[in-house]
């Protein structure tokens, strides 16, 4: 082999040279020649930053970009004994499934559907298993992304870390533990993005080899009991009142709730809103290894109701849990919270500059593809129902679907209306599809609130408003009262203003019993 020529040191000019070429590249280009480098693009994923350590009942913006103080959000509380709680059938040594079906309808629906199983599988000690990331009805992102999946709204994964007796876990993870069983389509475990295939082939499988409970929460109630003797007897007991026909009216209740401890007769008699059977989770079912639900109205399941609505515990402690396990747990998730804290703050600002108060009034006015046309009036019929309630001249916010601006014109004669549009700077360029979340959260936040009848967006805010009602302790608390309203149909503008027991369409409004008296056994 010949000699290996050796390579000359660089010169002191090329060196140079080198050095001055790097400088240029990492120094001067980002500030003085931005057009050579690549527009930075906003994700969510870079503005969402999950702290495991951040308190629960904390609400820290910082990450978020602000506000500094956004403490007037927070309803949700941070109970040590709640996170330890395990339901009576949960085993940890044996793993159980209850996977389901998201609705079909609005976010609203998805979310009512998803706070119900999340209870259920709790009670039943049962690992979730989340549907697969697909498209669902009005939630589409501008940025390309149109399937989704749940906990882009809510913090499941932190609920599955912070609760002993909850696992949640993805369909992937279910099929790959499941699948030399369970032998899905294709031997498939990825589904995510597919949503015709979920649709055609994934579901139809998953209830071939599923128990689907037959459960409808239109004509039965979900009855939980740590005790299988006493819960015949509570059988017993519907049997026979229905035979006699001594259930009380729901009348009876108007005003006059039942204690949150009272004995279980009574608050299932309070609870009953005419349904006239008991489905009761016992040991047959519990010792089927994988549940599912299905949702399909045509098969008698769609889960379109409230968790607490469908879902009797027998013990009033497991009761009050679980609603608290909601409140605490199942909000939305703290991107989506600060944002809106922003909006809140910039409508203050605005109300103080206007009329020297920092307070604000709110409605919202759903139109768009509404079947409810009792509740289609004009913005001048609107502003009569809203009469003596708010002030002319004060702020308004408005959260509606209305895009065409004219149709407010006669509210605009007599209140300062604002909507997310005028504060959307404050929004630091977040995906339009949660702007519906951030409408909730916002009006939420309002001294009066006008909403309408059978939306359960507005439904929604009324519960988060109960909740901040019942935590502040104001006026009317102890009967779930807050200052809300609704503008049509006009008979049932003061339905807020008492209480009501479960009562007529379940789930198109929320009821008092979700966040009334809820801490009751908590010191």
């Amino acid at each position: 082999m010949g000699k290996q020529r050796r390579r000359k040191p660089l010169g002191s000019m090329a060196v140079i040279a080198l050095v001055f070429i790097l400088l240029f590249l990492g120094c001067f280009i980002p500030i003085g020649l931005p057009f050579l480098l690549p527009e930075p693009q906003w994700t969510l994923e870079n503005h969402i930053v999950i702290d495991e350590h951040s308190p629960l009942a904390e609400l820290n913006c910082l990450s978020y970009g602000g506000p500094e103080d956004a403490s007037g959000m927070i309803y949700w509380r941070d109970i040590p004994t709640d996170a330890a709680y395990t339901s009576p059938f949960y085993n940890s040594k044996t793993t159980k499934y209850l996977t389901f079906e998201p609705d079909k309808g609005g976010w609203n629906n998805v979310r009512m559907n998803l706070e119900t199983v999340i209870v259920m599988a709790h009670a039943m000690g049962r690992t979730l298993v989340m549907p697969p990331a697909q498209e669902y009805y009005l939630l589409e992102s501008q940025k390309g992304k149109n399937t989704i999946t749940l906990d882009t709204f809510l913090p499941l994964s932190r609920i599955s870390r912070e609760q002993a007796g909850l696992e949640i876990i993805s369909t992937e993870e279910f099929l790959r533990r499941e699948r030399p069983l369970l032998r899905p389509p294709h031997n498939r475990t990825h589904w995510d993005g597919m949503s015709y295939e979920i649709a055609t082939e994934f579901q139809p499988w998953i209830r071939s080899v599923a128990t689907m409970p037959s459960w409808n929460p239109e004509k039965c109630i979900a009855v939980f009991s740590d005790d299988e003797s006493s819960v015949s007897e509570l059988e017993s007991w519907f049997s026979m009142r229905l035979e006699n026909q001594a259930f009380p009216k729901p009348e009876q209740y108007f005003g006059h709730p039942v204690s949150v401890g009272a004995p279980s007769t009574d608050r299932l008699s309070e609870m009953r809103a005419g349904r006239e059977q008991l489905c009761v989770y016992n040991a047959t079912l519990q010792q089927q290894r994988l549940l599912h639900f299905h949702g399909k109205p045509k098969l008698s399941g769609r889960l379109l109701t409230h968790f607490y609505a469908f879902l009797f515990f027998e013990n009033w402690h497991n009761d009050l849990f679980y609603k608290r396990l909601v409140r605490d747990h199942l909000r939305y998730a703290d991107h989506i919270q600060c944002a809106a804290a922003r909006v809140v703050q910039a409508v203050r600002d605005h109300a103080f500059k206007r009329t020297g108060r920092r307070e604000f009034d709110a409605f919202h006015i759903r139109r768009g593809e509404f079947q409810c046309q009792k509740t289609r009036i004009s913005a001048s019929d609107i502003y009569n129902a809203s009469q003596p309630e708010i002030r002319h001249g004060a702020v308004v916010y408005v959260a509606t679907d209305e895009r065409n601006k004219t149709f407010f014109a006669d509210l605009q004669k007599q209140f300062d209306i604002v909507f997310l549009d005028d504060f959307v700077h404050s929004l630091d360029g977040m995906d339009t599809m949660y702007y519906g979340m951030v409408d909730q959260l916002v009006a939420s936040q309002s001294r009066v609130f006008f909403g309408c009848w059978f939306s359960t967006f507005t439904g929604y805010i009324n519960r988060i408003r109960g909740y901040h009602a019942d935590k502040n302790k104001v006026k009317g608390y102890k009967h779930g009262i807050v200052s809300s309203y609704y503008y049509a149909p006009i008979e049932k503008k003061h339905r807020m203003r008492g209480y009501w027991p479960l009562f007529g369409s379940l789930y198109a409004r929320e009821f008092p019993t979700s966040w009334r008296d809820i801490d009751h056994d908590i010191s």
